[in-house]
């Protein structure tokens, strides 16, 4: 049978498609700004036919309507990282966090979490018959290999990328056709604060060195202070809109790239539709699995590889929780440590914490002890730079003691005094 022939026949409306969707099946879907909000909202319409169905996914980016109030008895969503739409679900025992390494989520699909259905947002296919999944490869390649079925809406507007990212026709289950704009991500504003946090990042970056870059104010404010360096590369699960500008003006190039050189290499996406245009069957755009990657001996194969991450606080030891605030699960690991890591394993590499010194001024992000309940996602012997607006505390090497200066000094200076007073608590001398 021909491609198009199974194609033709397994195209279908989605209501007819969900149906291949059975109560207590395991569902992993796409996730970020490739999320297939038409197949789940569809689900949702028809919460009625289905119990205990569990929804597997990472950041979400659409309305989550499956974590409802009232939806306990259908759907429970099992969340590896969560977001604005799933927090209160999973703090109200209505949902489920899984902790893990973003690398290492694909492996959970054929061990502890074994598919039942992925549910995907592909492009059109190429001549050969292979459907793109576009921006979201990460764990949900790994998902498609391993689901008993798979459902994909076919959308038009999904880019159709390079790299290991297609699935031939004949993997597919159900084709549901539904041309819809993607969800994007607007480029956040960037003020004072953000601005001196990137000037200061910016010191650390040479030219040559290859990036792995966060998302929202900070790593925008980065790049803005990037525009003198000289060829820049990229090695980094996700980028957005601001990769872009520094491409457009000839700063990012890949040349100097040990791994891939000439390529930007990356696992998902999120942005805007200008940064969907750009790496569409964009021949220098390289995407992968996250278990590739990510993985912190692919990630180590890249030579002056700095990563960019924030976190939520850090105390004196420099211990940093990154996801959670107190005992309140507020997102996941996700990729800091796989970078982290890799950065320290690279030849010439850097890791970088860059966060405001304050939670809107009033609640100090450098804490004599982390609150109580919080996960440590980055152990303090992981930790390399730390950066706020006041300057930066380089931690690897040094004692606890010098740890605790170096974070007093950027600190923001009315929480200064609290600090030193621990410091002279802890450490039995005047500061």
């Amino acid at each position: 049978m021909s491609w198009q022939t199974h194609y033709a026949e397994h195209t279908m409306p989605v209501e007819e498609a969900i149906k291949r969707i059975h109560s207590g099946d395991r569902v992993v879907t796409g996730h970020a700004c490739g999320e297939p909000t038409y197949i789940l909202d569809a689900m949702v319409a028809h919460a009625d036919d289905y119990e205990n169905v569990e929804i597997v996914h990472m950041v979400p980016m659409g309305k989550s309507p499956y974590c409802a109030p009232g939806m306990e008895k259908h759907f429970r969503h099992n969340g590896l990282f969560l977001g604005g739409s799933t927090r209160a679900a999973v703090a109200e025992g209505r949902a489920d966090y899984t902790p893990t390494f973003f690398f290492e989520a694909p492996r959970l699909f054929s061990t502890t979490l074994p598919v039942d259905v992925a549910v995907v947002q592909v492009s059109l296919p190429d001549e050969e018959g292979n459907f793109s999944l576009g921006i979201s490869i990460d764990y949900t390649y790994e998902a498609v290999m391993q689901a008993k079925t798979v459902i994909a809406q076919v959308n038009p507007q999904m880019p159709y990328i390079y790299g290991k990212t297609t699935i031939p026709a004949e993997k597919i289950d159900c084709f549901v056709l539904h041309d819809a704009p993607l969800i994007e991500l607007a480029s956040p504003k960037i003020g004072p604060v953000e601005e001196a946090i990137g000037a200061n990042v910016a010191s650390l970056v040479h030219d040559g060195d290859t990036l792995q870059l966060g998302i929202g104010a900070i790593p925008d404010a980065v790049l803005k202070f990037l525009t003198d360096k000289k060829d820049l590369g990229i090695h980094s699960e996700m980028f957005s809109d601001g990769v872009v500008d520094l491409a457009e003006a000839g700063v990012i190039t890949n040349a100097k790239k040990s791994l891939h050189p000439g390529k930007y290499v990356v696992t998902f996406l999120m942005g805007t539709r200008r940064l969907y245009d750009f790496v569409d069957k964009n021949p220098d755009v390289y995407m992968a699995p996250v278990d590739y990657v990510n993985n912190p001996f692919v990630v180590a194969q890249n030579d002056n590889l700095v990563s960019i991450n924030a976190c939520v606080q850090i105390d004196l030891m420099g211990q940093v929780a990154s996801e959670s605030i107190g005992y309140k699960q507020i997102s996941g690991t996700g990729g800091q440590v796989d970078f982290i890591r890799g950065a320290s394993m690279s030849r010439g590499g850097r890791s970088i914490l860059a966060f405001p010194s304050t939670t809107k001024g009033t609640i100090s992000k450098i804490v004599p002890l982390l609150d109580e309940g919080a996960a440590v996602t980055t152990s303090r012997n992981d930790v390399d730079y730390v950066v706020t607006e006041y300057g930066i505390a380089h931690l690897k090497g040094h004692t606890l003691r010098q740890r605790a200066r170096a974070l007093i000094a950027i600190a923001h200076p009315d929480f200064r005094p609290q600090l030193q007073e621990e410091y002279e608590r802890r450490f039995h001398e005047k500061f």
